[in-house]
């Protein structure tokens, strides 16, 4: 078995990453788990979080996505998220201009199941700031 597989992070508004990596830590809607080179094959949607690369062409690097799809097979990853950025390029007003969303979202749904997701969708957005070190208080909270 091959030590490295392919990996690819995609939003709508560029390419990230291309290339060959050791393994990938993805944050999946029901929980974070590790894509490594000889993975059973399987589809699954990601939550707000950190997308953390092992072995790339950088070494060990970080990705902040939003959501989307995480498409794994023994010889590769591919990540098409709703929105993402190096984590260097995340700062305190575009996680303020996603929790916004997130909360109007929140607000704008109309039945149980809708409110339940929009929910757990601000939840995860506030926990990956959180997470990088961005302030969970600012501007974060379901009101």
């Amino acid at each position: 078995m091959a030590n490295t597989m392919d990996f690819s992070l995609v939003s709508p508004e560029r390419s990230l990453v291309s290339g060959t990596v050791e393994a990938v830590q993805i944050p999946g809607a029901d929980g974070n788990l590790t894509a490594m080179p000889g993975h059973a094959p399987m589809i699954t949607t990601l939550r707000p979080g950190v997308l953390h690369i092992s072995g790339g062409p950088d070494g060990e690097d970080d990705y902040v996505v939003t959501g989307g799809f995480a498409e794994i097979s023994a010889e590769g990853v591919t990540i098409l998220a709703e929105k993402a950025l190096h984590q260097k390029e995340m700062t305190q007003e575009i996680l303020n201009d996603w929790v916004v969303e997130a909360r109007k979202a929140w607000k704008d749904a109309t039945d149980d199941n809708a409110v339940a997701h929009s929910a757990k969708l601000l939840s995860d957005m506030v926990a990956m700031g959180s997470h990088i070190g961005l302030d969970p208080d600012h501007a974060n909270y379901i009101e």
